[in-house]
């Protein structure tokens, strides 16, 4: 598989404040890969930057192997990247379908009206609201929604920023798979940023993991899950020969 996106050394700063410090990582053509991190971790500023809402102040965002870091969000997306935003971000007072119409904003083709059909084929509960305003669906639909209007665009890659925030279990179950679906059938490759790393790491194929601002971990999804680490910070999970050891004394073997 070819490498579809590539950041290297990319520092990105909010004011004064670096957010993101040397982050290089790689999206390999077909795959899911998880970006895992604390409330912080810099991960949101990671997709803000690929997708061209936030402007990197050094290193390289390489889409395709073309460089893109500092061009327009527009043009970001008419490449072949879709973003949805963490919080959804959807137009609250336009319908769900000219939600979804937004989404096709550059295509000139006359296949608009197929692929929302499809969309409602994904996300079978959007359909009973298709003339309504995307205010007065429930979050999880909203989420379906946000990921649909990404979809129209025929992305390539797909950045998806906290999908599962705020969802109950179920729903959160409906997105994970709706994600495993969009990659296998329409071969989105997909940057799936999660504070729900059980999810993450059991739909992915690769995985990060950010601490403040930098890639501290990087290995396939499922040696993620057996590391130690990864198990005690991100997935709940304490080693019963620990049980009296307090957690906050303990060190990450990354540090």
């Amino acid at each position: 598989m070819a490498d579809l996106l590539e950041l290297r050394n990319v520092e990105t700063y909010y004011g004064p404040i670096m957010a993101i410090r040397g982050v290089s990582m790689k999206v390999r053509e077909g795959q899911i890969v998880a970006l895992l991190g604390a409330n912080g971790a810099g991960k949101t500023t990671v997709l803000k930057t690929i997708s061209g809402a936030m402007d990197p102040q050094k290193g390289t965002v390489a889409y395709q192997g073309e460089a893109i870091q500092g061009k327009d969000p527009d043009a970001v997306a008419r490449r072949g990247i879709g973003h949805v935003p963490e919080g959804r971000e959807v137009f609250p007072f336009l319908t769900v379908e000219e939600n979804l119409r937004m989404g096709a904003f550059s295509r000139r083709d006359g296949e608009i009206d197929q692929d929302i059909e499809q969309v409602y084929d994904y996300f079978p509960a959007l359909k009973a609201f298709v003339k309504q305003p995307a205010q007065v669906l429930s979050g999880g639909q909203q989420q379906m929604l946000a990921i649909g209007r990404a979809l129209m665009l025929r992305p390539q890659l797909m950045l998806l920023d906290e999908p599962s925030l705020g969802l109950s279990p179920r729903l959160v179950h409906e997105i994970a798979a709706i994600v495993q679906r969009l990659n296998r059938e329409r071969g989105v490759t997909m940057l799936l940023v999660e504070q729900n790393a059980k999810m993450a790491l059991d739909i992915g194929d690769y995985g990060y993991v950010m601490e403040v601002g930098r890639i501290v971990m990087e290995d396939t999804c499922e040696r993620l899950k057996n590391a130690a680490d990864i198990q005690e910070f991100y997935l709940g999970m304490k080693d019963e020969g620990v049980r009296g050891r307090r957690r906050w004394k303990q060190r990450k073997t990354w540090r």
